[in-house]
């Protein structure tokens, strides 16, 4: 790892195109796989910009959505590689990548002194030698996805009939991932699911090969040291490895929280500071045990990182968690949607991020998933929601039907923010006859819910003009309340600065530290 933080997935579409936007700097960056929808169009939007052959993959074509994956992600890999390629036949000019991707990294990193010692050399033949075995370091940040296990939808054909397990939304990606030319690591989020894990033993790419590497690893997002223990152990029984555990504070995070029920975060990092050798130890062991009984190349040793997301905002706080922890590194996720660099956020909803007021980010009922949501007020897709129920048609059109999950009203499943569900718990809802307060407080509950299929990908739609007539364009985006304490558009290397601490920026909202702020967030969400 060239840098000491990660950019986690952001959404849908916000970190979707990230790792072409930061991976020739040596930046790892994490995007979805949830919307094939979304990753098609963009893969378009790519192909048209860099002048590549494109062939449409339907939506009703064999294997449509693993294959709309594979497709993308291979176009990825193949652009960050020239991007790479051409970064190393720069020259070390002021305006160059190639400078820039040293000046980027921490000042104490092996390469950054390399760069220095370059520098300050005056001796030309030498000086040639240094830049050439700098090019030679050159190495692109890791492009790496995620899945959220639990998102695992059954699928139908065009002609209705229901298709094999292996065509499910999350085992279809896997798949689209395991046949796809990345060398990179797949981040399981949201939980445990028995089907997708049985199905990654399937992929000889998660195994050792014959020098012991794997081609694809597996990273775990866990808000506690039980839950890792528990998913590692599962997938070390299979043959598995987990090659990081993401440690993600339970409210004081972007998009779906999975708070904890008052354990903090640094409690939480003290267990997997002590306790992580002997982790370490019973994994390996599980681990040879199955490798042996399939018959598979048992390794020598394997890698295990430990990093943590969350919240964080500032050079002291970064340096603290990896220092004190004795973490190998951190996620920083919700700050990059202010860094055009880095990620896709619309314009408008961009505008609306700087300008917001702390009290624009809240924790959420909104998501049909049933789990708590970080939401931002401002969004044009809340203004939307409640322009539908002003108007008397709450819910929302269910066009991609990731989310279809509540089966209260037939064999169907549906979306709780669609406009039929909503439609029908409401009349439900009315035939009860309660006293106008309990009515209004179960109405606000069954209005909130939002669409999160559309609006999580409408902001790279809007950023590329990929979107299609007569489409829904309400964006819907879901910071951390971190997010609040940034208040400007800022450069990739103004952000990257402030990480660490070349150059602070400088925060609004009397920011506390990372520790007090979510241990404020706990006390209201238990209240």
């Amino acid at each position: 790892m060239k840098h000491a933080f990660h950019i986690p997935v952001l959404g849908l579409a916000f970190s979707i195109d990230s790792p072409l936007k930061v991976a020739q700097f040596g930046i790892s960056s994490v995007l979805s796989v949830v919307d094939d929808e979304l990753i098609e169009r963009v893969r378009h939007y790519y192909a048209q910009a860099h002048q590549i052959p494109y062939l449409a993959i339907g939506k009703h074509d064999e294997d449509a959505r693993a294959n709309r994956i594979t497709a993308y992600l291979n176009l990825v890999h193949d652009l960050v590689g020239q991007q790479i390629q051409r970064l190393k036949n720069e020259t070390f000019n002021l305006s160059t990548d190639l400078t820039k991707y040293f000046e980027l990294l921490a000042d104490k990193n092996p390469l950054k002194l390399a760069y220095q010692r370059m520098l300050q050399t005056t001796d030309q033949s030498n000086k040639q030698q240094l830049e050439q075995e700098l090019r030679e370091a050159v190495e692109a940040g890791s492009i790496d996805i995620n899945i959220m296990s639990k998102v695992d939808k059954l699928n139908v054909d065009k002609e209705g009939n229901m298709r094999p397990e292996t065509f499910s939304d999350a085992l279809a990606a896997l798949r689209g991932f395991a046949q796809s030319k990345l060398s990179s690591s797949l981040v399981l989020s949201a939980g445990m699911n028995p089907r997708l894990y049985q199905y990654l033993s399937t992929f000889d790419c998660f195994f050792p090969d014959a020098t012991g590497k794997t081609q694809k690893n597996i990273i775990l997002k866990v808000s506690d040291y039980r839950s890792a223990a528990i998913q590692a152990k599962y997938l070390a029984k299979k043959g598995i490895w987990v090659t990081e555990f993401r440690v993600e504070s339970g409210l004081n995070c972007g998009g779906h929280a999975f708070a904890t029920e008052g354990l903090l975060l640094g409690p939480i990092l003290e267990e997997f500071k002590h306790k992580k050798n002997d982790l370490y130890q019973e994994l390996f062991k599980l681990y040879l045990d199955a490798l042996r009984e399939a018959g598979k190349t048992v390794p020598q040793a394997m890698s295990l990182r430990f990093t943590v997301q969350g919240g964080i905002g500032t050079a002291d706080e970064q340096e603290f968690l990896c220092d004190h922890y004795e973490f190998d590194g951190t996620g920083w996720g919700s700050p990059f949607l202010l860094v055009p660099e880095a990620t896709t956020v619309d314009t408008e909803t961009l505008k609306a991020l700087t300008n917001a007021k702390q009290d624009d980010f809240y924790l959420s009922g909104s998501s049909p998933l049933g789990i708590p949501f970080n939401n931002f007020l401002q969004s044009s897709a809340e203004q939307k929601r409640l322009e539908r129920i002003e108007k008397g048609r709450p819910g929302s059109p269910c066009d991609k039907k990731y989310l279809v999950s509540n089966t209260e009203f037939g064999e169907e499943p549906l979306c709780t923010a669609s406009r039929v569900y909503q439609h029908l718990k409401l009349k439900e809802l009315d035939a009860k006859n309660l006293p106008k307060h309990e009515h209004a407080q179960q109405y606000a509950k069954i209005v909130e819910k939002t669409c999160l299929c559309q609006g999580l990908a409408t902001s790279a739609y809007l950023q590329y003009g990929i979107q299609k007539s007569r489409e829904n364009l309400a964006v819907s985006i879901c910071p951390g309340p971190n997010l609040a304490y940034f208040d400007k558009v800022y450069s990739l290397k103004e952000m990257v600065d402030h990480i660490y601490g070349r150059k602070q920026i400088t925060l609004r909202n009397n920011r506390e530290n990372i520790f007090i702020n979510e241990l404020k967030l706990y006390v209201d969400y238990l209240k």
